[in-house]
């Protein structure tokens, strides 16, 4: 990209986590068939990127490879290679790492995230935490790991360091917030993972709560990097009212960020983006 290009910024779609149900918003999509129209919504207000978490027949969190399989194959089938498919591997309390690890391998997915406090939460876990994602970057699949405060980040960057991560430009989510009722995020939650001392890694993206999620990813891609929006974090749109759809919450950031100057990726460009180094 020259110097006089517009930097590209990923957008990531994650349309349903695996807390939230119908009963908190009827366009919440759960089934594959659903996760596939959400897909060719979203990619069509901007996004890049989609994050997929499945769910039981009762609507409660999954890992499994089958239905893995499925969503992705209903998704492909919507939009082909033009999004980029990346599944959760979060525990939501119920997984043990090895089996997040299992249901990874199984699926041998084109992009995964892995949430650091629950893969790697002490020392004694790191060497498992190590041969995941060296089995990742053997298969050549896309990492993201998930960091919650700016001292997971510090010990991410110590593990890369220490050879214990096998690349040296590996890309994290920086989270803004927690799971609370009524959590919402701002743009100054971003501080404490840029302050001066930070480790810096060189392809970061955000996700954020409640009504200003907007605001803080726009914040982030000013700032250098690629963001995170949908139902899994926020419902609601940046003046409160009730988002219809994800892609409702993918279009006023992909709008705000061409207005400042800046492009939306598409998924070829966040290939490259998100390609740990």
């Amino acid at each position: 990209m020259s110097a006089d290009a517009p930097r590209e910024v990923v957008i990531a779609v994650a349309p349903n986590g695996g807390r939230r149900t119908k009963a908190d918003h009827p366009a919440i999509p759960l089934t594959a068939t659903e996760l596939a129209r959400t897909a060719a919504e979203c990619l069509e207000a901007g996004a890049a990127m989609i994050h997929v978490h499945i769910r039981r027949p009762d609507g409660r969190h999954l890992l499994d490879a089958d239905a893995y399989r499925e969503a992705i194959s209903a998704i492909r089938a919507e939009v082909g290679e033009r999004l980029v498919i990346q599944i959760t591997t979060e525990a939501l309390g119920i997984y043990s790492p090895a089996e997040q690890a299992a249901v990874l391998k199984a699926v041998r997915p084109e992009a995964a995230s892995l949430a650091l406090r629950e893969l790697a939460p002490d020392a004694a876990s790191e060497p498992a935490f190590t041969d995941l994602v060296g089995w990742m970057k053997e298969h050549g699949v896309l990492p993201q790991i998930i960091l919650y405060d700016a001292s997971e980040a510090v010990r991410l960057a110590n593990m890369i360091q220490r050879g214990s991560v096998p690349w040296t430009g590996i890309p994290v989510l920086y989270v803004l917030g927690r799971y609370t009722v009524s959590q919402t995020s701002q743009p100054s939650d971003l501080l404490p993972f840029l302050a001066p001392g930070a480790p810096q890694f060189s392809n970061w993206s955000v996700c954020a709560f409640g009504r200003h999620e907007a605001a803080c990813v726009t914040a982030a891609a000013l700032l250098g990097g690629h963001v995170r929006v949908g139902f899994e974090n926020n419902l609601h749109l940046p003046d409160g009212q009730l988002a219809s759809r994800n892609a409702a919450l993918v279009e006023p950031v992909a709008s705000a960020i061409e207005r400042l100057g800046y492009s939306p990726a598409d998924a070829a460009a966040a290939r490259r983006l998100f390609c740990a180094r």
